[in-house]
């Protein structure tokens, strides 16, 4: 068994001079940084007082799913001879928030438009969705499924 690790720092940018004196003293504004390579700008979803024009935390979880399952969708389909030639994604997520302010994401659905090289190929395009999930490393570790909704065509 590999083990991979990964290390990440998150340095908080929303401290307006008054410190987190009360909830709205504060901008939740930080910057989410890895070594060699491009930061980050992150605030909390507007829902929670955050800047619109960054990225949430809520975000980055459905983009780290949807991208997962991606670069799995692509290599199941080089090894069987699917030919990809265009993949979007219009993932969703929802979030249940409880009345104490704890909340959980209980669904993500991805709903892929991809395009094929031939009609033949739809079948197997389609079968791929369920293991690229199987494989998905961040699909693997939510405590929710993950539903898939894909659209094949072919060129």
């Amino acid at each position: 068994m590999k083990h991979h690790q990964y290390k990440s720092k998150i340095f908080w940018t929303g401290n307006t001079g008054e410190s987190t004196k009360s909830y709205r003293s504060y901008q939740r504004d930080y910057t989410i940084s890895v070594d060699r390579k491009t930061d980050i700008s992150g605030s909390s979803d507007p829902a929670f007082l955050g800047n619109p024009e960054l990225h949430n935390p809520e975000d980055l979880l459905l983009a780290s799913v949807s991208s997962c399952h991606l670069l799995w969708y692509l290599h199941l389909c080089s090894v069987n001879k699917i030919l990809v030639l265009e993949y979007e994604d219009f993932a969703e997520g929802t979030m249940i928030e409880n009345e104490n302010g704890s909340g959980k994401f209980s669904e993500i659905t991805l709903k892929p438009k991809i395009i094929v090289a031939e009609k033949e190929m739809i079948p197997k395009a389609v079968e791929l969705h369920q293991k690229a999930n199987e494989y998905c490393f961040i699909a693997n570790s939510l405590n929710f499924d993950v539903k898939h909704h894909p659209e094949i065509t072919a060129k």
